[in-house]
């Protein structure tokens, strides 16, 4: 019979057991949703602030106006583009605060219309002399371009049918202050200098994540979760910062053993309560669905 090859030096020894099926080494891993097609909009304003310093006072200042307007827009897309993945990623989102993309549009037509003017400024003999018609089309026609091929910003909230809107802010604090920890973590054990215990923490780190979506999508479970986003992550913070400390100086293995027990120690509770929630959660949908058939069949509907 075959059997797979284990041992000290195999990444997964066969002879360990986990209740949970390990990771992949890129489950949880994100597309960068701002790439290429939004940082080249950063090229643009490059050419048209050294073209504008001989242009005189008038001229010069249009053109550095318009490549900041440019500027601003490439970061607001940059942003826009992140909430909108975030948003994507989530079964229960609320529509971004701040419609980015849109003003992102606005500012890009802004800084196309101002750097239109600019030329007809030049042409012109006198500053009456200039026409508004061609800025004005460019303008809309960058505008509409860049609506376009970038989309707008979600404009409706997403899954909130039902939840308690108080409730969810109190998770989106939570959450909120429970990824500072998480991201103090990624600083801390960057400087041990080791890439193997780097993806362990990652890898804890996709774990609390799960139960981060699973705390949003029903905030009535943050009070059985809060220790966990507070107080564990809060311990795990500062257990990294003083091994990696510890790590960096004497490459000590036996702290480098224990603190990858902490974290196994940490990922199989994390884990275990996520399993909890969903299934409280999935209880409390048997039992409403088994008052509601009792109630069907007193008002004399049947179900088969």
């Amino acid at each position: 019979m075959a059997k797979r090859f284990g041992g000290k030096y195999s990444p997964h020894d066969s002879d360990s057991s986990t209740d949970q099926p390990a990771r992949g080494q890129f489950d949880g891993a994100r597309v960068e949703p701002a790439g290429a097609r939004a940082n080249i909009l950063f090229i643009p304003a490059v050419p048209l602030v050294f073209l504008s310093l001989n242009d005189g006072a008038i001229g010069m200042t249009i053109g550095l106006v318009a490549a900041g307007l440019l500027t601003g827009a490439a970061f607001l897309l940059r942003e826009g583009l992140r909430a909108e993945a975030a948003y994507n990623a989530r079964r229960t989102a609320r529509r971004p605060a701040i419609p980015r993309k849109i003003f992102s549009s606005v500012l890009t037509g802004l800084g196309a219309g101002l750097a239109s003017y600019r030329s007809e400024f030049l042409d012109a003999a006198t500053v009456s002399d200039a026409s508004l018609i061609a800025p004005v089309l460019f303008g809309t026609a960058a505008a509409v371009l860049h609506s376009v091929s970038f989309g707008l910003d979600p404009v409706s909230d997403k899954g909130m049918e039902g939840i308690d809107t108080f409730q969810q802010d109190r998770v989106a604090r939570v959450v909120e202050d429970a990824e500072v920890h998480l991201t103090e973590m990624t600083d801390a054990i960057k400087r041990a200098g080791d890439r193997r215990i780097e993806a362990r923490v990652e890898r804890f780190q996709e774990t609390a994540r799960d139960l981060f979506r699973t705390v949003e999508e029903d905030p009535r479970d943050l009070a059985g979760a809060r220790k966990y986003l507070t107080v564990y992550l809060q311990g795990a913070r500062d257990a990294t910062v003083k091994f990696s400390d510890v790590y960096a100086r004497t490459r000590d293995a036996q702290s480098l053993q224990n603190y990858s027990s902490l974290l196994d120690d940490l990922e199989q509770n994390f884990s275990a309560r996520t399993r909890k929630m969903l299934l409280d959660d999935r209880s409390d949908l048997t039992v409403e669905i088994d008052v509601l058939r009792e109630r069907l069949q007193r008002e004399g509907v049947r179900l088969d």
